[in-house]
C-alpha cells in the first residue's frame, strides 16, 4: 500500500473519498432490506405450498383408500404440457417467476376406470402445479441468499472498511497539519527572538 502523503491535497482527497462512500451506503443498507423482505416472503410462500401439498397427501390417505390396489400406472394421469418461466428485476437481481404452467389431463375412459379417478386427477394437477412452484421457489431464494450476501458484503466494506480507514486518514493528515503550523509558529518565533537578539 502507497504511503499516505501528510499534506492538505491528500485532506481534501479523503475528505471526497468518505462523501462519495456515504453517499453509498444508504442505497446499499436499502437494497439489503428489500432483499429480506423479498426473501421472507418467498420463505412464507414456500412453507404455505409445503403445507398445502401435505393437505393434498392426507386427502389421497383418506379419501382415496382404494389407491393402493389400483392398477393403471397413476403417473399417467397428468402432464405438463408446458412451462414457462419470466425473469424479473429486483434491485438488481434477476428472480425467476412462473408465467404460465399448462397442466392437463390425459383422457382415458370414464366407464371403463374406477369413479374416483376423477377426483385422484383433479388432486395430481393440483399436486403437481405446486410442485413446480415449489421448485421456483427454491431457485429464487438461492439468488435471493446470493445477491443478500453479495450486497451485505459491499456494505460492510464501505461501513466497516473504507469509511473507518478514510476517516482515520484525515484525522492523521490533521495532526500531522496541526504539528506542522504548531512547528512553523514556534520557529517563527525562535527566529524573531534571535532577530531581536542580534539587533540588540
Amino acid at each position: 500500500m502507497a504511503r499516505l502523503a501528510l499534506n492538505k491535497s491528500t485532506l481534501n482527497k479523503e475528505g471526497r473519498k468518505v462523501k462519495a462512500y456515504q453517499k453509498f451506503v444508504p442505497a446499499l443498507d436499502l437494497k439489503r432490506k428489500q432483499l429480506l423482505a423479498a426473501r421472507a416472503a418467498a420463505e412464507q410462500a414456500l412453507l404455505q405450498q409445503q403445507h398445502e401439498l401435505l393437505q393434498i397427501e392426507q386427502q389421497v390417505k383418506a379419501q382415496l383408500t382404494m389407491l393402493p390396489n389400483y392398477e393403471g400406472k397413476v403417473d399417467q394421469l397428468i402432464s405438463i404440457r408446458s412451462v414457462e418461466i419470466e425473469q424479473i428485476n429486483l434491485v438488481g437481481i434477476r428472480l425467476p417467476e412462473l408465467k404460465s404452467l399448462d397442466v392437463t389431463l390425459e383422457p382415458y375412459s370414464c366407464l371403463g376406470t374406477e369413479h374416483w379417478l376423477d377426483h385422484l386427477s383433479k388432486l395430481l394437477k393440483q399436486q403437481v402445479t405446486l410442485q413446480v412452484q415449489q421448485q421456483l421457489l427454491h431457485k429464487k431464494l438461492e439468488c435471493l441468499n446470493y445477491g443478500l450476501q453479495k450486497t451485505t458484503q459491499r456494505l460492510n466494506l464501505f461501513d466497516k472498511v473504507l469509511i473507518p480507514q478514510s476517516r482515520k486518514n484525515i484525522r492523521k493528515i490533521q495532526i500531522a497539519l496541526a504539528d506542522a503550523e504548531r512547528a512553523g509558529v514556534v520557529r517563527a518565533k525562535i527566529a524573531k527572538r534571535k532577530r531581536l537578539d542580534v539587533s540588540l
